[in-house]
């Protein structure tokens, strides 16, 4: 500052102390400046906890040119046991080879949208994991951050898990199948508690208290669940100004669009998703709702990425598994 102070003494020396005390203060100020001008241009990284999940959370301050969050939503690619006709459930087996190859297309069609992502959930189970490692390598984003959470996971299907889905149409009926399987709020038959399906006897959920393993779920009761870790931490990342990606399952991605646009019972019963086809959101930032896009199948307010045609193709192929049930009678 241009100013040199000899041998304070006496009086001098509260002058002393006022240039001192005023230079640090400068000196302070000019830190808290340069500080807040960093965060502005670069962003800030903040790592949050949450109980029951390793993981960290990527928090940015949303872009005041952006006028809506976005969220998209993938069902992990056909598995062995889809390509068997078996109810999955929440039985961890693979990606089939053909879903292998639907898990790379979805991520292809993202990285030609351009969509950079902060953050990525998954379920427990390896097809759905699977889904989201391939399209994140297809989009060169491997370093995204992933939490995994058994909220995700697929709708437990009971005792029908492992079953031949045309088989037990044979057994029970077709209408009572269609029940188990469409409904929005009855569940299949429950599994034993020493079943091989009942995950309290499967390694990967030993840190889940047993009283929140479910022997059989209907819809409503996946939803439930999903929706606690969606208002827990995944809603709280997508408001912190989080690109997010969400590799699921057909159920738990069926109630949260349920949740998102207020999808009533008897809609979401018939309403389908495809494997391996990237659903795109975008949610208002100041109510969290989407924002309907001009090319979205109804119910949906989403977009599919893709060729609509096809896609359009492959939700009645989905539907048609259901509809062809009652041949095998």
């Amino acid at each position: 500052w241009g100013v040199q102070v000899q041998q304070p003494r006496g009086g001098d020396f509260c002058i002393f102390s006022l240039i001192f005390f005023f230079e640090e203060a400068m000196l302070r100020a000019y830190f808290v400046f340069v500080l807040v001008i960093f965060q502005q241009v670069f962003g800030f990284v903040s790592v949050s906890s949450h109980i029951g999940l390793r993981g960290s959370h990527l928090k940015r301050p949303a872009s005041e040119d952006n006028q809506a969050y976005e969220l998209v939503l993938l069902r992990h690619g056909e598995s062995t046991w889809n390509d068997l006709g078996l109810f999955t459930g929440w039985f961890d087996c693979p990606l089939s080879e053909a879903g292998i190859a639907e898990a790379r297309e979805g991520g292809r069609l993202l990285k030609e949208e351009g969509i950079e992502f902060d953050l990525a959930y998954t379920s427990y189970l390896k097809r759905a994991i699977s889904t989201l490692w391939l399209a994140l390598e297809e989009m060169d984003q491997q370093y995204v951050p992933t939490v995994k959470s058994w909220r995700l996971n697929e709708r437990h299907y009971g005792e029908l898990q492992g079953k031949d889905k045309k088989q037990t149409v044979a057994e029970f009926g077709n209408e009572q199948v269609q029940i188990w399987r469409r409904s929005y709020d009855v569940p299949p038959p429950a599994c034993s508690l020493d079943s091989e399906h009942f995950p309290g006897n499967d390694r990967k959920y030993k840190n889940v208290p047993i009283e929140d393993l479910p022997r059989a779920e209907s819809l409503k009761i996946t939803e439930d669940r999903f929706l606690i870790e969606w208002e827990n931490t995944i809603k709280p990342a997508i408001i912190s100004g989080n690109k997010i990606l969400i590799a699921a399952h057909g159920n738990t991605l069926r109630a949260l669009v349920k949740h998102l646009d207020n999808i009533p019972p008897d809609i979401i019963a018939n309403l389908n998703i495809p494997t391996g086809v990237p659903l795109v959101y975008y949610l208002d930032r100041q109510t969290l709702k989407p924002i309907p896009q001009t090319n979205a199948i109804p119910p949906l307010t989403g977009k599919y990425l893709g060729n609509q045609d096809d896609i359009i193709a492959r939700i009645g192929a989905v539907a048609a598994q259901t509809a062809a049930a009652p041949a095998a009678r």
